[in-house]
């Protein structure tokens, strides 16, 4: 929490009254990925830490639907080549559907902050440009393109080619850099050169025009009033787009730049390149809300400072992250950090989606279950975790269905499994059959509380009798049951089973 009340202290320095409007941004240009997520959730943390500390402050996203389409993503039918160069609020939808491109990968996005309880308001860049909301931008920046130029040469440390232009303009339903000539501010058109060298003219307040991204961008903190943004590692280099949008709101919009606020990657682990919508290698920020409860993903997120790269298993990482933030969020002496960080992970709201059941627990007695959420529970209240399901019953069904998402999307093979519907005999030897049949005969005379370690036992008693190797003792119970070579934790496992159907199975009669 360190990095974080850094910032906010120095937000707070800095604009001691008043609201601070913090943005984030994006073009929707493909799937939005869990790596974008980290910029709305910091954005969101500094959000809240600014009110917890009596200061009013808002997050805005500005949509970039107005940028061209540039190249056309995996998960986009190569028929949409048609449309490149087309802004993306008025590309038709992948999925042919009345929407629009830009709206149909938004979505994503704004179910994702839904569902991550991300409080923030969605601005359109086509809708900013066509109302005329950037004439003021568009026209200081045309009337000082030599201060323009020489802020992007200074800071960027290179040359701009002679035909650099600072203004896109739309032709024939496509953006297009074309040559500036002049503006006249009181007739609100641009004068640029076409193509083929003639002088055209189009009207800058109904969206024909759009700056180039690198005027664009300090333009909106410009005209919004952004006092903090946070930006991915790539545009906050020295000599990067965040050092040029500085110099520019000093040179051109002569206005006091936002603090910006530096975040890494999240990258899949063993993959060393940041996650990818176009090349298909992101994961989808909208399935990981559904995967995973709100606050251990915003737990993932927040726990490190925003200069850390953060590395994501989907398969065993999921396990492992969820247990963490049960353990963190159930700890009683919590630090004065442990205590903010609590709050921005469940945004200060006091009910709970991760109980003290361990997640593997869960997801192999969901499955035992046949994913029934009354089996479920009867099957944990049998176990130690008897007093977590009187306690947090409802909390346990409500996690069961992050877990049934995660099982049929993330999940690895070897931990899936379900009850096999039947058995055949046939497929055990002799000596296979003498051991299932004598541990049947062990379990029909358990105490009613036996629990998984009486069962570890009872699983390695007949080992002489039966003459089979270890391996193949766990072999033979996981293809009666399940149909597999492997399973969940055997004694365990065993104990969390109906016992008439247990024994019944180990004689191969079910």
């Amino acid at each position: 929490m360190q990095a974080l009340n850094k910032i906010v202290d120095e937000l707070i320095a800095l604009h001691p009254k008043g609201e601070i409007l913090i943005e984030s941004g994006g073009s929707p240009s493909g799937t939005h990925h869990l790596g974008h997520m980290r910029e709305l959730v910091t954005a969101d943390a500094i959000m809240l830490e600014l009110r917890r500390r009596g200061r009013d402050s808002r997050h805005v996203y500005f949509v970039d639907d107005l940028d061209g389409l540039r190249k056309i993503p995996v998960n986009v039918p190569a028929t949409h080549e048609q449309y490149l160069g087309m802004p993306l609020c008025d590309v038709p939808a992948p999925d042919g559907s009345e929407q629009s491109y830009a709206d149909y990968f938004l979505e994503g996005l704004q179910t994702a902050c839904q569902t991550l309880g991300i409080e923030v308001d969605f601005i359109r860049s086509h809708t900013k440009y066509r109302s005329g909301f950037f004439i003021p931008a568009i026209e200081r920046s045309l009337q000082r393109i030599p201060q323009a130029r020489q802020a992007l040469e200074t800071i960027s440390g290179r040359t701009l080619d002679e035909h650099w232009t600072p203004i896109q303009v739309m032709e024939r339903g496509r953006l297009k850099n074309r040559q500036f000539v002049s503006i006249d501010t009181d007739v609100k058109l641009v004068t640029y050169v076409d193509v083929d060298g003639n002088e055209q003219q189009v009207d800058y307040s109904k969206g024909e025009v759009k700056l180039d991204w690198r005027l664009d961008w300090p333009g909106r903190w410009w005209l919004l009033g952004v006092q903090c943004e946070p930006s991915g590692q790539d545009h906050t280099t020295k000599g990067g787009s965040v050092d040029t949008g500085v110099q520019i709101m000093e040179d051109v919009y002569e206005a006091q730049a936002p603090l910006s606020v530096a975040y890494e990657f999240i990258n899949m682990v063993g993959d060393t390149k940041k996650m990818s919508a176009s090349k298909g290698t992101g994961l989808d920020a909208a399935e990981g809300s559904k995967v995973m409860p709100a606050e251990v993903l915003r737990y993932f997120i927040l726990r490190a400072a925003p200069s850390k790269r953060l590395y994501f298993d989907p398969e065993n990482g999921v396990v492992q992250l969820t247990d963490e933030y049960a353990a963190f969020a159930s700890k009683e002496d919590k630090t004065e950090d442990d205590k903010q960080l609590l709050y921005l992970c469940t945004r200060g709201l006091d009910h709970k989606t991760v109980s003290r059941v361990p997640f593997s627990h869960l997801v192999a007695s969901y499955q035992a279950a046949l994913k029934d959420d009354a089996k479920t529970l009867a099957i944990i209240a049998r176990t130690e975790h008897a007093n977590v399901v009187a306690e947090e019953g409802d909390i346990i069904v409500a996690e069961l269905r992050f877990i049934d998402e995660w099982l049929q999307r993330w999940a690895p093979d070897d931990v899936k499994f379900s009850l096999a519907d039947g058995v055949d005999a046939s497929q055990f030897s002799d000596a296979q059959k003498a051991y299932l049949s004598q541990l049947a005969d062990a379990i029909a005379s358990a105490p009613a509380d036996a629990d998984g370690a009486w069962f570890h036992q009872a699983i390695y008693q007949f080992k002489e009798t039966a003459g089979l190797e270890p391996k193949l003792l766990f072999t033979t119970l996981y293809q009666a049951l399940i149909a597999k070579d492997s399973g969940p934790r055997a004694g365990w496992f065993l104990s969390i089973l109906p016992r008439d159907w247990l024994i019944k199975r180990l004689r191969l009669e079910a």
